[in-house]
């Protein structure tokens, strides 16, 4: 069979055409099922916007479903500078004037300045040993009273230790109640000094430091670092810093604390003090964090209100609409919402008297949005949020959370919404597993038409050849028979 480079070139037919023409026609069913899956692929991520929008409402509606979130009581301080505070759920409230007259410290002890590279106890070892407690000052002599504890320890100094080597030594008991550091004072002869600090703050972390061991007639380290609060003959060391606890008063009562943290000087409030100055503490309810979760409320069910429409939109001059208008599966869930929102809630034997969204102050606008009346007199919903959560928290935790774990704003959406997007029953995910069902049979619908409109596009090609193959053989021999009769004749004319 002669081979044919190109189509057509045997039959002088545009065959290429002819073929391009064909694969056009057998690929129009595929153009059909591409529309299709864009269809459904538009509809796939409507879905997955609308259950997103409707995440972000559960969520907020099961904050408003937590009592805890109405038993909070928040703790203010007009000069924060000065003091802050947190309030527990049991916190009494009230106002308190706060004086801060001293700041707790923690007791800062320094050795004399030796040479840099003195050595010490040359005769031996030596043991450092540390004790924490408190001194009583109104006993004759003072008292010193070690608290006990597992911050009390000796360190043992290596005969011909440095200050460098001291320091190091008592650092590496991380148990022992002080830390240590070298301080160079500048002076030439005797820069190195040893510096030990108490990791406590408070009167009760005041330092007692002995030394033992010494060689006889060695007492180069007892004469350096000895130090004994209650008497004062015999504090080698200086004290650089006092041991102080926080004081304060209270509406005039006096307070200490040997931390900057006074817990409890208040019923259930913790104060964090920071400076020495007066400021005003206000504990009361915490109706801001309400207000915050309601708004965030309302502003979740506006985004999906706002989704939805857009979804659903109708553009009368294309005469088309969004990907979801007419669609039951927004349908039902903006019906379901809607009717758990304008559901009377059952009330509660204290007579709170809130038994509707409207009653705090929370309306439906014309367009179907939330709004909040919390700043402004309204007419329609006279009754405002912010004086509702001042007069009533209560109330405004039964009307969301409900009572007995019965009933509730709150509580229904969240459980209503939970049922709209759980992975087993939830409408919209089974709305969802049918778009991905059918988009799977698309797929496989394209496979196959695609594959069979190849093998016809082949065939025809095959055809092609051949009618190309036999228009070539046939175009040969009338050459050659023209050939042959013209030389006939030309003979018989001789």
């Amino acid at each position: 069979m002669p081979a044919v480079s190109s189509l057509g070139i045997g039959s002088g037919l545009d065959l290429n055409a002819l073929l391009s023409g064909l694969k056009t026609a057998e690929q129009v069913p595929l153009a059909a099922i591409q529309t299709k899956q864009t269809s459904y692929t538009t509809k796939l991520t409507a879905y997955g916007q609308l259950s997103s929008a409707l995440g972000t409402l559960q969520t907020a509606a099961a904050a408003l479903a937590k009592p805890e979130l109405y038993t909070a009581v928040k703790a203010t301080s007009s000069a924060t500078d000065v003091l802050t505070a947190s309030a527990g759920a049991t916190a009494s409230n009230g106002t308190y004037a706060l004086n801060v007259t001293q700041l707790s410290q923690a007791q800062s002890l320094a050795a004399d300045g030796v040479a840099a590279n003195a050595s010490f106890g040359a005769g031996g070892s030596v043991d450092l040993k540390f004790e924490f407690g408190s001194v009583s000052v109104s006993a004759i002599p003072s008292v010193f009273t070690p608290d006990g504890t597992g911050r009390n320890g000796s360190v043992s100094i290596p005969a011909g230790s440095t200050m460098a080597d001291i320091a190091k030594a008592i650092n590496a008991n991380t148990a022992l109640g002080a830390t240590a550091s070298i301080i160079n004072n500048g002076d030439l002869n005797k820069p190195s000094q040893l510096v030990l600090t108490s990791k406590q703050t408070g009167e009760a972390s005041i330092m007692r430091i002995t030394v033992s061991g010494e060689a006889a007639g060695d007492t180069a380290l007892s004469d350096l670092l000895t130090y004994n609060p209650a008497d004062s003959a015999n504090q080698k060391l200086t004290q650089t810093a006092a041991a102080l606890n926080t004081k304060l008063t209270i509406n005039g009562i006096g307070i200490t604390s040997t931390t900057s943290t006074v817990a409890g000087a208040i019923q259930d409030t913790t104060l964090s003090v920071s400076k020495i100055g007066t400021t005003t503490l206000s504990v009361k309810q915490d109706a801001d964090s309400v207000k915050t979760a309601v708004t965030t409320f309302v502003s979740a069910y506006n985004s999906l209100q706002g989704l939805a429409k857009k979804l659903t939109a109708f553009d009368a001059a294309s005469k088309s609409g969004a990907v979801l208008l007419g669609d039951s599966t927004l349908r039902n869930i903006q019906v379901g919402i809607r009717s758990a929102l304008t559901s009377v809630q059952a009330g509660d034997a204290s007579g709170s008297g809130l038994t509707m969204l409207s009653q705090i102050g929370v309306t439906f606008e014309k367009d179907g949005s939330l709004a909040i009346d919390s700043t402004t007199s309204n007419v329609a919903s006279p009754v405002k949020l912010a004086t509702v959560l001042d007069s009533n928290m209560s109330g405004v935790a039964k009307l969301f959370s409900g009572t007995g774990g019965v009933g509730g704003y709150g509580a229904q959406l969240s459980a209503l919404l939970t049922s709209y997007t759980s992975t087993t029953s939830g409408s919209l995910t089974a709305a969802t597993k049918g778009i991905n069902a059918t988009l799977d049979t698309l797929g496989k619908q394209y496979t196959t038409t695609s594959a069979r409109a190849d093998a016809t596009v082949a065939r025809y090609k095959a055809q092609f050849t051949q009618l190309d193959v036999m228009m070539s053989r046939m175009n040969q021999t009338s050459t050659y028979l023209t050939a042959q009769f013209a030389a006939l004749n030309n003979s018989n004319n001789k």
